[in-house]
């Protein structure tokens, strides 16, 4: 009795050791099917997207940056042109200067051209010098009216060349007034060709473009060109 009595103790915590470890066998396959569960909270794509938002972003930005260079150059290109384009002061300096070189021509210099106004033709010869020649006659003596000669003289007031040029024409067909302004087209077309920088001047002014008016002729039974007769009832 004594030996069973031995016995059974050494039997007791042999059975109840494989308990406890059977215990941990049961938690682990518990613990690994609780394992699946886990990985669902994988919202990690959070994490992308900020890069997508951004890699959207991407070229809306691209486009802002674009909007922004082409205005800062169009602004710049504006700034230069407004800068560039109204500028009194230099350019009263540069029409002094082209004045200037109008009016010392070189000493064998000699420009021609031909001026028209209505039916009248002038010829004119420029050399540096003074005067007026005109058919053999000072200006004074060929256009004693003095509105003539201011008209005459527009031409070389504008440019600069008063008294710096010797003018010879010869002038026919037409009357008194269209020779003026057949003379005065000849002098404005011979300073344009002298210098081209006068040349804005000179046609800002009207003084380079041909008139070539004429008066209408006569009809028959009429008194002028369309003034009739008064008519009489009796």
């Amino acid at each position: 009795m004594a030996e069973e009595k031995n016995e059974t103790p050494d039997v007791t915590p042999e059975a109840a050791a494989p308990e406890e470890t059977a215990a941990p066998e049961v938690a682990a396959p518990a613990a690994e099917a609780a394992a699946p569960e886990a990985p669902a909270p994988e919202a990690a794509p959070a994490e992308a997207t900020p890069e997508a938002a951004s890699a959207e972003a991407t070229p809306e930005a691209a486009a802002a940056a674009d909007g922004e260079e082409s205005s800062s150059s169009s602004s710049s290109s504006s700034s230069s042109s407004s800068s560039a384009a109204v500028d009194p002061a230099q350019a009263e300096v540069d029409l002094e200067a082209l004045k200037a070189k109008v009016a010392r021509p070189p000493k064998d210099a000699r420009y021609q051209s031909t001026g028209k106004r209505k039916t009248s033709v002038a010829r004119v010869i420029m050399t540096p010098g003074e005067g007026f020649w005109i058919n053999g006659r000072s200006i004074e003596e060929y256009f004693p009216r003095h509105s003539l000669r201011v008209a005459i003289m527009e031409p070389l007031i504008v440019a600069g060349a008063v008294d710096a040029y010797h003018v010879r024409a010869r002038i026919h067909g037409g009357g008194v007034a269209s020779q003026s302004g057949a003379l005065r087209h000849g002098l404005a077309r011979a300073l344009a060709e002298i210098d081209p920088g006068v040349r804005t001047q000179l046609k800002s002014r009207g003084l380079l473009k041909l008139d070539a008016r004429q008066v209408e002729r006569k009809k028959a039974g009429l008194k002028k060109a369309r003034k009739k007769p008064q008519f009489s009832k009796r």
